[in-house]
């Protein structure tokens, strides 16, 4: 799964990686049950701090469109709604 961030976008890099997991969901390319990558992973992907990272996955598990189990992974919930009316 690639994961594609504008540096020289203006929009906070944490809020990229919100938007393009919501993408994501929205288009069913990441369906409920489906292991995202690893903060770790992700951020040396994206050549970005893994604060960064853990910002976002916040985010989405606070929308209710992730889930972390501990010690497993992070997961796309099980009936995520990726965005509301107003988006």
């Amino acid at each position: 799964m690639l994961f594609a961030i504008n540096p020289s976008d203006g929009t906070p890099l944490y809020f990229q990686v919100v938007r393009h997991v919501k993408h994501l969901i929205a288009t069913g390319r990441l369906g409920p049950g489906d292991e995202l990558p690893t903060v770790r992973a992700l951020a040396q992907q994206l050549v970005i701090n893994p604060n960064t990272v853990v910002r976002a996955y916040r985010e989405l598990e606070a929308a209710g469109l992730i889930y972390t189990r501990r010690g497993s992974g992070t997961y796309v919930a099980e009936k995520p709604v990726p965005y509301s009316d107003d988006e």
